[in-house]
């Protein structure tokens, strides 16, 4: 027997069962061409590839004039599109695939795989920006082939990846925004910003537009454009990515690209980003967006595929820019702490605060010093602290207060209580306190933390 567990049995069925279809016709990939297409110029072309969960791995050329003639396309499954950017180098995107098959691995749908590579690969950027409009109209006549065979617009969702986001934008703005959703990674800045709405992304473009910025100072977009608009880290510069020219090509592509691999981490839906609204992203570090009470019971939206939950709520708001910061690499989800100190020096003091987590041999440390912080008598400092890993719950702390003054004298800072709230706040873990501290500046004060008294919180 090859197998004793019926999901054993579903697995060897699918493995069969593409290749069984894969025999039957051959494997498609996105274009592949190189550096001297770029130079020449291409001519574009626009080709559509189909993945389903039985051919997960093997994409099935459609026909744009007679798409059911692919026994694979089933009109009962919703249809995801899967639309890249601007390909310089001519070469396919490392990523597609790995989107492709995260995105069956969470659903049953009809994935298929706008390849523009062809229209996308030329050295003349600006070409390449007329020629969205002509993938857009590509894409409409085959959409409307689909809803001939009854295809429901709600049902669709374009995934679009910088000139990709403005694709997705158009083709929605032919469908008078029936289109289900759009997500938008990181839209294309370059020729885009200033435009009207009509010659660029915007929310209207479908019943739902979720956008994620990555890289607003250089390619990307840096306005909002959507029902939700995610920055992460701010929207501009990505931990871990490169800072000088002298990386090569990661220094220019490296923050755009990290919109990529974001939202294919949140496919996985292993540990979810919580995203906060927030008038700035400095405001979002002081901690004073940590509330989500405009969206009731469901707290605060969490970034990615999943947002989608709280379409209703969003929709009905006029505009939402939320914040979250990121790993330099995955696990990219950090983990928050809302925290509270009280201070009763007689003078106030200004610093920088960080703190350290351990639980046996783990520990994580954060710090607080985007800016410098006002202390003072019997008033309440709220700030942001973010973690790289979960550490709970923390059998120790450890505090070291500093004012970054070289040469000036050594200050201390009296501490009343600190705090230290689980975040998001909507899952109302009780927080963890210590009550009369004193901190000396440079030097790590470590203790216990206990259960805060209910008065005080």
């Amino acid at each position: 027997m090859l197998c004793r567990s019926s999901r054993c049995c579903w697995l060897l069925a699918t493995v069969l069962a593409s290749f069984v279809v894969c025999k039957a016709q051959p494997c498609e990939n996105i274009t592949d061409l190189d550096l001297k297409h770029s130079i020449i110029g291409s001519t574009l072309q626009v080709r559509l590839l189909l993945y389903t969960r039985v051919n997960a791995t093997c994409g099935h050329l459609l026909d744009s004039e007679n798409p059911f003639s692919e026994p694979l396309l089933n009109v009962t499954r919703p249809t995801i599109f899967i639309i890249h950017g601007y390909r310089p180098t001519g070469s396919p995107p490392i990523w597609m695939n790995w989107v492709v098959e995260a995105i069956l691995a969470r659903k049953d749908v009809n994935a298929i795989v706008v390849d523009w590579n062809r229209g996308a690969t030329n050295i003349n950027y600006l070409k390449v920006v007329e020629n969205t409009r002509r993938v857009a109209v590509n894409l409409t006549h085959f959409i409307q082939k689909l809803q001939d065979e009854g295809v429901s617009l709600s049902s669709i969702h374009m995934i679009g990846v910088s000139l990709g986001a403005h694709i997705a934008g158009f083709t929605g703005a032919n469908f008078n925004s029936n289109i289900g959703r759009i997500t938008a990674l990181d839209p294309a800045g370059p020729s885009f910003t200033g435009k009207l709405p009509e010659d660029r992304l915007d929310k209207t473009d479908a019943q739902f537009v979720d956008v994620l910025h990555t890289d607003m100072d250089s390619l990307g977009f840096r306005k909002p454009l959507g029902h939700i608009d995610f920055y992460a880290n701010g929207g501009a510069d990505q931990p871990g990515c490169p800072k000088t020219i002298f990386s090569g090509s990661k220094y220019f592509k490296c923050d755009h690209q990290r919109s990529v691999f974001l939202f294919l981490y949140s496919l996985n839906n292993t540990c979810p980003i919580t995203a906060y609204p927030c008038s700035s992203y400095s405001d979002f570090l002081d901690g004073k967006c940590l509330n989500c009470t405009q969206f009731g019971s469901a707290g605060c939206p969490v970034f990615g595929y999943d947002v989608i939950r709280w379409k209703d709520s969003l929709v009905k708001m006029d505009q939402a820019m939320t914040y979250f910061t990121t790993n330099k690499e995955t696990p990219f989800c950090k983990t928050g702490y809302k925290v509270d100190i009280l201070t009763w020096n007689s003078e106030a003091r200004w610093g920088y605060i960080s703190i350290t987590l351990r639980k046996g041999d783990q520990e994580t440390t954060a710090e607080i010093d985007h800016k410098s912080y006002k202390f003072e008598q019997y008033t309440e400092n709220s700030l942001l602290a973010q973690f790289d890993r979960d550490v709970q719950p923390a059998e120790k702390i450890t505090l070291k207060y500093r004012t970054g003054n070289v040469f000036g004298p050594r200050y201390k800072l009296r501490v009343l209580r600190i705090r230290l709230t689980p975040l998001p706040l909507e899952h109302k873990l009780r927080p963890l306190c210590r009550y009369d501290l004193l901190l000396l500046e440079n030097k790590e004060v470590t203790f216990r933390p206990i259960p805060c008294e209910w008065s005080n919180f």
